[in-house]
């Protein structure tokens, strides 16, 4: 049996689906906030159970019979997400768990400006000390470009922070990684990254963009402080700009710079490229 938490968001959800191309529905299990989201998934024959990183009696309930759970990172600001982790790596020992799989982050380390950096390697270190097997998948950034890029196709510009090499990687690539680690057997101990096999800048995107697109986007490095000020008369709340520029801050100090083969390996291809994500952004 493996367990996955957080089943109903986006990496969680999209990890379940490649697991069900691997194992038996039977062998699946999932634990989730709101049992009534995950009904496509017990329709399908998976485990669906009422679990949520609050409620450590309800969590080992969820990993009853749990031979792997996944444990998806929680990402909310406003918790304490050390201590809901805590209560999750707890559930899975009292329920007799046999290794955890965490979804942690690239670049983990502590002298990260990026905060849940701290977060991850504090997890890491409770993992650690639980008694349980554990692998802790530090995933490259694998949101939508246009999260770190901003509006470009409308603007022409990539105008944001300076930046630095980053293995911008497809969620989709992670999930299907995440997937073969759990069904496949391939324990690996302690951290290991997922990433794109090549790290880039956003003057590598702007060329790219440019090339895809048939003219020129410019890239154009905006002052932290000018950037902060832009964000906040967007509407953007200050502590949110703060949190998000830490990122960009991080990507500079070269905190994301390094790329590992080792999703490739997993996934038996290369992941997708930027050049790639961007074709198929512009397509839609």
């Amino acid at each position: 049996m493996i367990v996955v938490t957080g089943a109903t968001g986006g990496l969680g959800g999209a990890t379940v689906e490649h697991l069900l191309q691997r194992v038996p529905a039977e062998r699946i299990g999932v634990s989730v906030r709101d049992v009534g989201r995950a009904r496509h998934l017990a329709d399908r024959g998976v485990r669906v159970r009422q679990g949520s990183y609050e409620d450590p009696a309800g969590l080992r309930e969820s990993f009853e019979g749990a031979e792997q759970v996944l444990l998806v990172s929680g990402n909310d600001p406003t918790a304490d997400i050390v201590r809901l982790h805590g209560n999750a790596i707890e559930a899975a020992a009292a329920a007799g768990v046999q290794r955890i799989v965490y979804t942690s982050q690239h670049g983990a380390t502590p002298d990260n400006p990026y905060p849940p950096a701290r977060m991850h390697l504090s997890t890491e270190a409770m993992l650690a000390d639980s008694g349980i097997a554990w692998t802790s998948l530090r995933n490259a950034a694998y949101g939508p470009l246009d999260e770190v890029l901003g509006p470009w196709r409308r603007t022409g510009k990539i105008a944001q922070p300076a930046d630095g090499p980053v293995p911008y990687t497809d969620r989709a690539d992670v999930a299907e990684g995440t997937a073969v680690v759990l069904a496949a057997g391939h324990h690996h101990d302690g951290p290991v990254t997922l990433s794109a096999p090549t790290a880039v800048t956003f003057d590598h995107l702007a060329e790219t963009a440019s090339r895809l697109i048939g003219r020129t986007v410019e890239r154009v490095v905006v002052d932290d402080e000018r950037w902060i000020a832009d964000q906040v008369a967007s509407g953007v709340p200050p502590e949110a700009a703060g949190f998000i520029l830490t990122w960009y801050q991080a990507a500079r100090a070269g905190h994301f710079a390094e790329a590992d083969p080792l999703l490739s390996e997993l996934l038996g291809r290369e992941p997708r490229n930027v050049a790639e994500r961007l074709a198929d952004g512009i397509a839609g």
